[in-house]
């Protein structure tokens, strides 16, 4: 026989973006409950509306299965007296465990035989594990944590109601001073309370009540509604998924409107009419079918179509009047130069510790143009970035932005092709900012990526130069997100950027521009900084499911290309399971480990007239022939010219002391390892692949 379980959980309005990972953690904790409990079940059906939470377990088992459990007792010679009978310790041992000593038998454990017994653990009925349902709910955990009244507990919002049903049986679970029943609420202003008789009648029952609580089937009918509302008015409705999925967690029985504003904003850039439909008032916008702007708008009323006119007028009042505030503003900031705006730049500050926003501008065009000259722009691409440099940040200090601070960059590349600024320059504006999260679009142009790149790059350096950096999951100032970005362009850009070329575009930017720069702790922080951001590499590479000795391995190297330590992860990955790839690295990481016992011999030059053995020649000439076209080759050939030293090594330290008494000799010696060493440095530090 099986079983159907409801946990519903009532709650005041919880916050959009919260609703679906909260549902997704109840379903995951009720899985994880149910399978610590080893009671099984056959699926979960995962519920949720802005005011509920709620889980149906299916095909529940009526009971935990038996188990037969071994317990360890007292030592045999413990156990048995001289005469061979069971001793007090071994009746008392099992007494506790309710056996006969008669089921003792001895078993050997750590060389000492002991005695054992095995009992039989019948299994908790579903309605006994269900009891202890409750930790389920505490143990939630949310973004934002609140708590109500005197209470101590916390949770996401508080509670109003629980179900807690068995079939039609209430489990008996309480949560401060809510106890769980079969009374669920229908929809807040066109619903009431809803009794259920069984776990059968959810959620029909709260249909019934104008609440549709399963999630998918609320935005499967807002999209249709939509597409509908399309076809009849021969519009096309852009419906961003990002944008459906906070509309549908505000509501619980939802019905889509269209509204409309006055054709006059349509002299409004559409950024500007999106961003004041889409992200203020979580409005849809409508395109014609040539793809123009159209004076209306879509969206969701969270109860029927009775009285829809009121909300739709009310919609409307509320659009116009931000629309009217952006016409304002759009009219002002173009009365103002932008020449203008980039004076006062030096006025706002960037960072107290670290200077104004136009300073920051003058040291980003530095790091740029000392970039942009090390991946070969052209000189046209040269001139846009170093003029886009100069004024990407005038926009922070325009009307606009200043009401609508999500159009930064964007108003500054609508504003500056108004002043006259060529096309490259101004979208060089725009994507400076991106990518504004870890799998958001990245610039389309170089321009824009090196501004980008450059601006990301002065914001880590500055902020760990003043000492303010990312701790634990504490990071106000978003560097491992801007330092992610950086990764994430020279990648898509393939330009072959390293750590130390980085560190090297500051360097020179410093010297050019001094005063410019904050100099706490510089050559500790500039450590930190590099690392910080061969972490990033550790991250991406991580994410893309390479193994961790292989992440370790390639991001180990400074000096190597975040290109390169891509193509280097790609290169072992592939060859990881060949027979001979253990041999291969353990021969590399050994001419790696004795080089490092002197540094100087990374720049000594090998004599041949030292050497004392056939074997120091036949690996001589053998890394001669590898390195003379191992510039040429990619990495899957270097990899295996790599590889084909591996005979000539392993008979060079069969034959060959390295470490000898003679100064000369032995220097010699490490000379010629150390050029096999820095033949491996493009795969990074070798002697962290797991070769087990």
């Amino acid at each position: 026989m099986t079983h159907t379980f409801l946990l519903e959980i009532g709650l005041e309005e919880i916050p959009a973006h919260v609703v679906t990972p909260s549902v997704d953690q109840l379903a995951e904790r009720m899985e994880k409950f149910l399978n610590d409990a080893r009671i099984s079940f056959e699926s979960i059906e995962k519920y949720s509306t802005p005011r509920r939470l709620a889980v149906k377990v299916l095909g529940l088992a009526d009971k935990q299965p038996d188990i037969k459990k071994e317990a360890k007792g007292p030592a045999k010679k413990i156990a048995l007296d001289d005469q061979g009978n069971w001793s007090k310790a071994a009746q008392g041992f099992c007494r506790g465990q309710g056996v006969d000593p008669d089921q003792i038998y001895f078993k050997e454990f750590k060389g000492t035989e002991y005695a054992y017994v095995e009992k039989a653990i019948l299994g908790k009925t579903v309605t006994e594990v269900l009891a202890d349902v409750k930790q389920v709910i505490t143990s939630m955990r949310f973004p934002t944590m609140m708590r109500w009244s005197i209470n101590e507990f916390e949770f996401v919002r508080p509670i109003r109601w629980l179900v807690c049903l068995l079939d039609e049986q209430v489990i008996p679970v309480q949560i401060l001073q809510i106890k769980a029943d079969r009374v669920s609420a229908g929809h807040r202003f066109l619903g009431k309370n809803v009794t259920l008789a069984s776990t059968d009648q959810y959620p029909a029952s709260l249909l019934a009540e104008h609440v549709i609580a399963d999630a998918k089937e609320r935005k499967s009918i807002i999209r249709q509604q939509i597409a509908e509302l399309a076809q009849q008015n021969n519009w096309q409705i852009v419906v961003d998924e990002d944008l459906l999925e906070e509309v549908n967690n505000l509501v619980e029985y939802p019905t889509v409107f269209a509204g409309s504003f006055a054709e006059k904003y349509l002299s409004l850039p559409d950024e500007v009419l999106i961003t004041s439909m889409k992200d203020h008032q979580r409005f849809f916008y409508v395109l014609d079918q040539a793809g123009k702007m159209l004076p209306h708008f879509v969206s969701v009323r969270n109860g029927n179509e009775k009285h829809l006119e009121n909300v739709v007028a009310g919609n409307e009042k509320v659009l116009t009047a931000r629309l009217e505030d952006a016409k304002f503003f759009y009219e002002e900031d173009q009365k103002t130069p932008l020449s203008a705006n980039v004076a006062r730049l030096q006025n706002v500050m960037f960072h107290d510790k670290i200077g104004t926003l136009a300073t920051k501008m003058q040291r980003v065009g530095q790091i740029a143009a000392n970039l942009g000259q090390a991946v070969h722009l052209s000189a046209a691409e040269l001139h846009d970035l170093a003029r886009a440099a100069q004024i990407y940040k005038f926009d922070l200090v325009t009307e606009m932005v200043g009401e609508f601070s999500e159009l930064q960059g964007v108003m500054g590349e609508i504003y500056a092709k108004l002043s006259g600024e060529n096309d490259q320059t101004a979208q060089a504006i725009r994507e400076s900012y991106l990518p504004l999260g870890s799998d958001s679009a990245l610039p389309t142009t170089k321009v824009g990526a090196m501004l980008s790149l450059a601006d990301k790059l002065d914001s880590i350096q500055s902020f760990f130069a003043a000492g303010m950096l990312p701790s634990g999951s504490n990071d106000p100032y978003a560097l491992r997100r801007q330092a992610l970005g950086i990764v994430r362009i020279v990648l898509d850009q393939d330009w072959h950027l390293s750590v130390l070329d980085l560190a090297q575009a500051i360097d020179s930017s410093a010297q050019q521009e001094a005063t410019l720069y904050v100099n706490t702790q510089p050559e500790q922080n500039q450590q930190e900084w590099k690392q910080f951001m061969l972490d990033r590499v550790h991250q991406l590479l991580s994410d893309q499911n390479y193994a961790y000795d292989i992440v370790n391995t390639v991001s180990a190297v400074q000096e190597n290309t975040f290109p390169g330590i891509f193509a280097a992860a790609e290169v072992l990955a592939a060859h990881q399971s060949d027979a001979d790839f253990k041999e291969n690295i353990e021969a590399l990481t050994r001419t790696v480990r004795l080089a490092q016992k002197n540094t100087d011999s990374f720049s000594a030059t090998v004599d041949p007239a030292l050497f004392e053995n056939e074997s120091e020649t036949n690996l001589y000439q053998a890394v001669q022939t590898v390195a003379a076209d191992y510039a040429d080759q990619d990495l899957e050939e270097r990899y295996l010219a790599l590889a084909s030293l591996r005979e000539p090594i392993s008979a060079y330290f069969e034959e060959t002391m390295v470490m000898v008494d003679d100064q000369a000799v032995k220097n010699n010696r490490l000379a010629l390892l150390a050029q096999i060493a820095r033949l491996t440095v493009v795969f990074g530090a070798l002697d962290n692949v797991n070769v087990k």
